[in-house]
């Protein structure tokens, strides 16, 4: 009998052991983490927040993140309650859903990424004969918006630009291939930075505002044709070779593509006089929200973790340490143009779009 109670005694420990053995694998697996945090982002943001070091750097400071993509203008249509912070990628979105919720104060906008033009290296040379660009290097230069807007007010070809004749692929209209900006944050900035420039240097805000600018801003638009609804097929195409040589993206896109080891020789990055920025605006719902986000702002190891995907961190832009062959440190001669609030911004779009 004391020979039967001993091994069940044995088994027992054992099973204590492996359990406890497991037990102590899962918490390795998830880090110190002790509070789950749900939110809402913008698509852009899902690689950042799906990175293993941005998981383990999370937890190590007692948080796990379930985050759930969303467009970022899709989000003023949805529900968030049980949901702890929005995270859109854009400053005018963020300000509708932090009033449709009562959200006080300044939000917090952890990181940025202006909006830039990639161009091949042929169309960017074409563009800088003709006064429509300037080259600081063979990969990196400026684009000088005002000219740019004339030339489609004028609905002036490549083949009217001196030098454009010797490259087959620079034929047709000359245009800047967007986003959809009745579905996608980075085509409503295109039109946020265009309608600017068309409106003397003044932020579109009323009705005559939206009329001056309108017959361009359609004209920018419908030379597209059909248009893609994210930024992220729009640039592959580009990088791929295919599509338009001239695309409105996100800074963010071409940082993380040169951070993970690809340096394409036919890209030239053109930074517009006038631009936008893409705010990534934080709404925080509950106190675990606003304290994610504070750690987002101020975490040196995120902060650095945010540069590796490409954004810029607020505060200091010598966190963002890129290959200044292609991208600009500090965007000195780059103005920012505001953008127009949220409701004038879906009508600037709907009359664009026709």
């Amino acid at each position: 009998m004391r020979r039967i109670v001993g091994i069940v005694l044995a088994v027992v420990l054992m099973g204590g052991v492996v359990a406890a053995v497991l037990a102590g694998r899962e918490a390795d697996d998830k880090g110190t983490a002790t509070k789950t945090v749900r939110m809402v982002i913008g698509s852009e943001k899902a690689e950042y927040f799906a990175d293993p070091e941005v998981v383990k750097a999370l937890a190590a400071r007692g948080y796990t993140v379930k985050a759930e993509t969303s467009g970022s203008w899709a989000m003023e249509g949805l529900d968030l309650k049980g949901y702890d912070l929005a995270f859109p990628s854009s400053q005018a979105p963020a300000v509708e859903l932090a009033t449709r919720y009562r959200v006080h104060g300044t939000l917090p906008r952890p990181f940025y990424s202006p909006l830039v033009v990639v161009a091949h290296r042929s169309a960017a040379q074409v563009l800088a004969a003709n006064g429509l660009a300037t080259l600081d290097t063979g990969h990196r230069g400026t684009l000088r918006m005002a000219s740019l807007l004339d030339a489609a007010r004028h609905d002036r070809t490549w083949q009217q630009l001196k030098g454009a004749s010797g490259y087959g692929e620079l034929s047709g209209t000359l245009f800047i291939s967007s986003t959809d900006p009745e579905s996608s944050n980075s085509g409503a900035l295109y039109l946020a930075a265009a309608s600017y420039v068309a409106n003397g240097g003044r932020v579109v805000a009323d009705k005559g505002g939206l009329d001056r600018t309108e017959p361009l801003l359609r004209k920018l638009v419908t030379v597209q044709g059909a248009q893609q609804t994210g930024s992220d097929a729009v640039f592959r195409d580009f990088v791929s070779g295919a599509g338009n040589p001239l695309v409105w993206v996100y800074e963010s896109q071409v940082a993380s593509l040169l951070a993970g080891g690809q340096k394409p020789g036919d890209l030239v990055v053109l930074y517009p006089d006038t631009t936008v920025d893409s705010d990534h605006t934080v709404v925080p719902l509950t106190d675990d929200g606003k304290a994610l986000a504070e750690l987002l702002s101020t975490d040196r190891k995120l902060r650095r973790l945010a540069v590796r995907h490409g954004f810029r961190p607020q505060g200091d832009a010598s966190e963002f340490a890129t290959d200044t062959t292609y991208l600009k440190q500090a965007l000195t001669g780059v103005r920012q143009a505001p953008v127009p609030t949220s409701a004038v911004l879906h009508e600037m779009a709907r009359r664009a779009r026709g």
